[in-house]
């Protein structure tokens, strides 16, 4: 550094000369300072140049040119000697006469750089040659300087940087735009964009070209906020922003959500007259759909004069990816009518947008047409329609796109073989995804953790560990996403521990979970119903300093739901509204799920009607939350309002609808729909369906249609179908069909001890209690026991238990002297005690007496006796709740003035003022 001499612009710059004359005398044939006389000596020596065959010629015919004085055309000769050194392979004579024998502009430097490579030389022979130059005392402009920054840049010479930057400040060099700006480039790609930020801070006088360079150098490295701020500052400084820089500024509004910045980037546009710019016009288009303002994108859209092929895919683009999937239609037959022909972008944007928002169907007809209008899909189309494939579980169609891959060259692009390979291993194709597997081409860390969590979500463990095996054989190291569908594997398939010795092994290798790894054990949990471990995982991720997301909060709502533990639930809704989390549909959809389900219905109606882009689960979940309460019409008025809504109903929004139908009597209207499954929708009824149907006939006392139901049905009839028929036989007190339901049931599920109890309820209503004891003796030989029956409410954070035949609770003497008094209430209202509820072979007095011991009752009564007046009452019992404590509830409701909200193990029974939702139907 102390050697470096000043550096100052020099004149002219076909030739910069030492600062003494020694160098031309002692380095002759090394100095490449170009002179012509004329032109007939500037054709000549072009003709003798172009005839050298060696490289002393080419040095002595350099030579003999340095003594003549004309610099007439010398840069063309000066680019033939570059070329004559560089196929000889004197890199180092060819960047002598690149740094000092050409009039250089800022865009050479690229192209003789390409040169030098393709000769096989390296960037940094140049750098070396510069080095020992400016050590000899040249002195080089700012051009050649602007040159040597961008090559430190791009072979990241860090210190040979530093030390021209230092130089220039000693000097106190005058630096023009283009050197500031390939030195704040440096310092961004080579030191970090904190460095470039803060040079660029200490320089004094910042031109346009500076500013849109540092922006431009924050937005690369995604340093979105830093961007904004210093777009702002820009406008402050007077100084104005080119139309590249504006664009980008836009896509990072959209990115980061900015919507106000946004706005203001518009409002700068129509001041400076960029309205009719296509180009920031479409970033605007995007921006704004970015930001969930695809109206405001529209007016953009439509107040353009002149929209180009990149604004119409803007427009569809931003509403395909929005989930309006009519509107982008319309906008693509639009487009076709003013004769703007759609190309693979257009296509593609409607492909994947219907295949984000569920419309897989739709999308494979976009495919259809597309290859019908001549267009052949690339590897963007060949993945979004995959994705509908496993979604549809349509594999041999799937096949055919393979074939379609491997004939098209297709099959060396990664992304859509490994979209190949998801699809064979979600329709339970293994071996044909192995084969894929193992005759990619360029196998990254991607396909290796597609097959891995392949595996592990089949449950082929063993399969799984040999290929991490494998994987590690290879080099290639297990990622987050390895481990992560490793665990997700163990959780699904209940196997907690392992999927914690995962997460051991994960830290010991050096990786710390993140929030997909407790997400994938939470999520693991509560779909095998294991609430408990599910809340201890939440509890233990949170003390690791791990905050959850949406994903974590939508998997630990249902645990919530299925435990009725409302409060949790509200606090997981206000973690959510702290983070934003609820206009997430996923997170919006679980909450409508626990309200639902703890009772308070009126939020979940909330919920749902604030989810700006409801999705169909929104809607099936919404339809399923009516049909607990017994909302039939309301369920129904719902599914009305989806079908308008543009959406189509599947599989599980018939479950729903037809659950509403049965839990509230509506025997027409639940034919109607079951009906209309295939003839209108094309969808086959599952065994959800018939159960539900047969439920719905026989609730309604139709036990003969019930009977030629399942007679009739495609399906064979499973333990739903005979349980349903049983249970109704029960509330009817049919023992004929209940005979022969309790038969089919002793063989498919002889270890239900609930068809057991069924069955001896019957008999005992019937008084034929020889035949009670029959049951129960088929009861002890087959080695069943009836399971426990408990009711719990929950009341200042402690959960309070009451059981059958368990330990009493600890007030239960307070709790019976309440109750009775209670009934002593109820029965001047008119109560009278249901004793056929009792089936045991006892006198009404003691039958009275063991009504007054049943769970639910003592859960409402401590709550009645517990709960500030006003609060309603919840109680959530594990099996069905019985008529007696049903009607019991509804007086209690009548005495206290209070609300009673009781789950049972079928439905939700919600008691004001004596009535239920139910209507009795139940």
């Amino acid at each position: 550094m102390e050697k470096l001499v000043s550096f100052h612009h020099l004149n002219p710059p076909f030739l910069q000369n030492p600062s003494t004359s020694k160098l031309h005398r002692t380095q002759a044939s090394n100095s490449l300072a170009l002179g012509i006389t004329s032109p007939l000596s500037k054709i000549k020596f072009l003709e003798e140049v172009g005839g050298m065959g060696s490289l002393i010629s080419v040095k002595v015919l350099h030579a003999r040119m340095i003594k003549m004085s004309n610099k007439e055309n010398a840069d063309a000769i000066g680019e033939s000697l570059i070329k004559f050194y560089l196929e000889f392979g004197d890199f180092r004579s060819a960047a002598m006469v690149f740094l000092l024998g050409l009039s250089r502009n800022y865009l050479m430097w690229r192209s003789f750089l390409d040169k030098v490579r393709s000769f096989g030389g390296s960037p940094r022979e140049i750098l070396q040659v510069f080095g020992e130059l400016h050590h000899l005392g040249v002195l080089f402009d700012s051009k050649v300087l602007t040159i040597i920054l961008k090559l430190c840049t791009v072979v990241n010479d860090l210190c040979l940087g530093v030390e021209i930057h230092a130089c220039l400040i000693k000097r106190g060099f005058d630096m023009d735009v283009h050197l500031k700006c390939a030195l704040i480039n440096f310092y961004g790609i080579c030191w970090g964009i904190e460095t470039a930020n803060q040079v660029f801070d200490e320089m004094p006088k910042r031109k346009e070209g500076l500013w849109n360079e540092i922006i431009t150098l924050n937005l690369k490295n995604e340093k979105w906020m830093k961007a904004l701020e210093l777009f702002q500052s820009m406008q402050f400084s007077f100084v104005k922003a080119n139309d590249s820089v504006i664009m980008k500024v836009l896509q990072a509004c959209g990115k980061v959500g900015a919507l106000r910045d946004g706005k203001q980037m518009h409002a700068y546009a129509l001041r400076f007259g960029l309205e009719t710019n296509l180009s920031v016009c479409n970033s605007l288009i995007t921006m704004y759909s970015r930001n969930d303002s695809l109206e405001l994108a529209r007016r953009v859209f439509d107040s353009m004069k002149d929209q180009n092929l990149s604004s119409w895919n803007s427009i569809i683009s931003s509403y395909a990816a929005y989930g309006c999937l009519n509107d982008a239609c319309n906008l693509f037959h639009e487009m076709e009518l003013v004769n703007m022909k759609p190309d693979i972008v257009t296509w593609n944007c409607l492909l994947s947008g219907h295949s984000l928002h569920g419309s897989y169907e739709g999308a494979m007809s976009i495919l259809r047409r597309m290859q019908m209008t001549g267009f052949r899909p690339n590897s963007s189309s060949i993945a979004s329609v995959l994705q509908g494939v496993i979604e549809l579980g349509l594999l041999k169609f799937g096949k055919e796109i393979h074939g379609f891959v491997i004939r098209n060259g297709l099959n060396d692009d990664v992304y859509v073989v490994t979209s190949l390979l998801d699809m064979y291993l979600k329709n339970d194709r293994l071996r044909n995804g192995e084969t894929v597997f193992h005759t990619m081409k360029n196998r990254n860390i991607f396909s290796w953790n597609t097959l891995i969590s392949g595996y592990s979500f089949k449950g082929h463990f063993e399969d799984a560990k040999k290929l991490l095996s494998c994987m590690l054989e290879e080099g290639i190291k297990p990622d987050l996403v390895t481990w992560n569908g490793l665990i997700s594997g163990y959780s699904i398939w209940g196997r907690n521990k392992e999927a914690l010795a995962v997460i051991d092994r994960m830290k010991s290798s050096g990786l710390r979970p993140n929030v997909v790894s407790w997400t994938a054990l939470i999520s693991g949990c509560a779909r095998n119903e294991n609430y408990r471990d599910a809340l201890k995982f939440f509890i233990q991720m949170q003390e690791e300093g791990i905050k959850p997301n949406w994903a974590t909060l939508s998997s630990l709502l249902p645990v919530c739901a299925g435990l009725s533990l409302l409060r949790k639930g509200e606090e997981i809704h206000c973690l959510s509204l702290r983070n934003g989390f609820t206009k997430d549909v996923f997170v919006a959809t679980a909450l409508i799920d626990i309200y639902s389900k703890a009772g308070k219905f009126r939020c979940a109606c909330e919920v749902f009607r604030k989810i700006e882009k409801k999705t169909l689960a929104s809607w099936n979940c919404m339809i399923m939350g009516y049909a607990i309460y017994g909302f039939g019409k309301e369920a129904i008025s719902l599914f009305h309002e989806m079908r308008d809504s543009g959406l189509n109903p599947d599989s599980i929004t018939f479950t729903a609808l037809l659950s509403a139908c049965k839990n509230s009597g509506l025997v027409n209207e639940g034919w109607k729909f079951y009906d209309s499954m295939s003839r209108d929708y094309n969808i086959n009824p599952t065994i959800e369906h018939c159960s539900c149907m047969v439920d719905l006939l026989g609730r309604a006392g139709y036990l003969d249609e019930a009977w030629d139901f399942i007679q009739t049905m495609v399906i064979k009839p499973d333990a739903t179908i005979w349980g349903a028929l049983l249970a109704s036989c029960r509330t009817h007190k049919n023992l004929e069909f209940a005979e022969i339901a309790a038969k089919h049931l002793f063989k498919l599920e002889p270890y239900n001890s609930v068809n057991y109890v069924l069955m001896m309820n019957l008999y005992a209503m019937s008084n034929r209690w020889k035949d009670v004891e029959r049951v129960k003796n088929l009861m002890s030989n087959a080695g069943v026991k009836t399971g426990p029956v408990w009711s719990w409410i929950q009341i200042d954070q402690k959960i309070h238990s009451f059981s059958a035949g368990g330990k009493p609770h600890q007030d239960s003497g307070e709790i019976y002297f309440e109750l009775y008094q209670l009934v002593s209430e109820m029965k001047k209202l008119g109560y009278v005690s249901d004793t056929s509820c009792v089936h045991q072979n006892i006198d009404e007095v003691e039958k009275e007496k063991m009504l007054l011991s049943h769970t639910e009752k003592l859960a409402i009564t401590y709550g009645l006796m517990k709960q500030k007046s006003g609060v309603p009452i919840r109680v959530i019992k594990n099996t069905r709740v019985c008529n007696d404590c049903h009607e019991a509830a509804k007086y209690m409701s009548l005495v206290r003035s209070r609300e009673i909200l009781l789950r049972d193990g079928l439905r939700f029974h919600h008691i004001k003022e004596g009535k239920c939702t139910c209507n009795d139907c139940w």
